[in-house]
């Protein structure tokens, strides 16, 4: 089978051809790619290959780029140092997501997964991945939990919550998943009418709130149906605005 590997880093692709050729020598390493540029030129003037082995920090930018210039229907092993686009390479055909340095065990268990997917099944995979997509466009969260990917829907978000940089969504139902990404780049997804940046700490659902209390100093304290990690506050200053939204 051939397959191909996009990898920057010359002593981490040599590592994995040699890890290939003990446990996988069908496995034919037809290109290695070190960038975006030559990824995608590569692509365009090559047979797609039966595997791809790539890298998501390339010499010219982030691997993702590659598909916003190509469509590539090969099934995709990525190979990272960084375990934060996880959820990002599940949108693309990711069979597998190893982190480095790449261990003999993990990387076999990538291919074994990508064997065990017969024709039928590789193009049943790419089907459901296509609907995830579809599905994660329309506002659907992601949240990776050790090997799952579990579909979080807009409507079942009851807050985001920040603390010690680390962010998390709670749902209607209490389940609580920690998310990547920061506070500030949810509002940019979750602001407008169903969702408020209450503090520095929580965006919430208009959904969610169960009633709301006189605090302290002409503050406001909201109470959600489900338990929050503290209590809500919003601050004087943002009283008007909260009422404004809320009505």
């Amino acid at each position: 089978m051939k397959a191909i590997i996009i990898e920057d880093e010359t002593a981490a692709s040599r590592n994995l051809k040699v890890l290939l050729a003990q446990s996988h020598p069908e496995i034919d390493i037809v290109a290695t790619l070190e960038s975006v540029a030559e990824s995608v030129e590569w692509f365009r003037d090559n047979a797609e290959p039966g595997l791809v082995f790539m890298d998501i920090h390339l010499a010219d930018g982030n691997a993702f780029r590659i598909f916003d210039d190509v469509e590539i229907s090969s099934p995709i092993i990525f190979t990272t140092a960084y375990d934060q686009y996880a959820l990002e390479a599940f949108k693309v055909s990711s069979i597998d997501y190893i982190l480095k340095p790449i261990k003999q065990e993990e990387l076999e268990r990538a291919v074994a997964k990508f064997s065990s997917l017969t024709t039928a099944a590789r193009g049943e995979y790419s089907r459901k991945v296509g609907e995830m997509v579809e599905r994660s466009k329309s506002r659907t969260l992601l949240v990776r939990v050790k090997d799952r990917i579990i579909p979080v829907a807009e409507g079942d978000v009851a807050f985001f919550h920040t603390a010690n940089e680390q962010v998390s969504v709670t749902t209607m139902d209490g389940t609580t998943y920690p998310i990547d990404g920061t506070i500030e780049s949810l509002i940019g997804e979750y602001g407008g009418q169903d969702f408020f940046r209450a503090n520095r700490q929580f965006i919430i659902s208009r959904k969610a709130i169960r009633d709301i209390s006189v605090w302290f100093g002409s503050r406001l304290a909201v109470n959600l149906s489900v338990a929050t990690p503290e209590r809500i506050i919003i601050s004087k200053a943002r009283t008007a605005e909260f009422k404004s939204w809320l009505q």
